[in-house]
């Protein structure tokens, strides 16, 4: 099978839906990624799809730069919650992207239990929230949604 923008991509049992092989992603600095395409069996709703991945392919580091106070709020969020046991110190929403190791396997979705939307969701690490990590989440590819802990919400 063959997704438009990814090209062909085989079923990822583990992972309940389709695997593409490494595509380069503009948002991430180039960086090839495989990325991961869930809910696409029926024929009638790839078109969905195709928007959100052509869009999410389109994205230029720009957007990154646009989700750092995102981003950054998150961070303040943790902050708060931990005080005195989180030592790291971000100036501000400009320096919180040197402490994220951005994902490199974006997860295509359709949101069913919601608005039924497709999302792309990026797993990243950071340095202030080890456990949990960061999650960002891109609705129909181009919009910011989410920009807080790797735990399965949207939003």
């Amino acid at each position: 099978m063959e997704i438009p923008g990814l090209g062909p991509v085989v079923e990822d049992e583990a992972f309940e839906g389709y695997r593409s092989k490494a595509v380069p992603v503009a948002v991430l600095g180039g960086v090839d990624c495989e990325f991961l395409v869930q809910g696409y069996e029926e024929p009638e709703d790839r078109e969905d799809f195709h928007a959100a991945i052509r869009s999410f392919l389109d994205l230029g580091p720009g957007a990154l730069t646009d989700a750092r106070p995102a981003i950054y709020a998150y961070y303040l969020k943790i902050r708060t919650m931990l005080g005195d046991e989180l030592a790291l110190r971000i100036d501000g929403p400009d320096d919180v992207l040197e402490y994220v190791d951005l994902g490199n396997e974006p997860e295509v979705f359709r949101n069913d239990d919601g608005d039924g939307r497709i999302y792309v969701s990026l797993e990243c690490e950071c340095a202030w929230e080890p456990e949990h990590g960061l999650q960002l989440i891109f609705r129909d590819g181009c919009k910011l949604a989410k920009a807080g802990p790797y735990d399965g919400e949207v939003d």
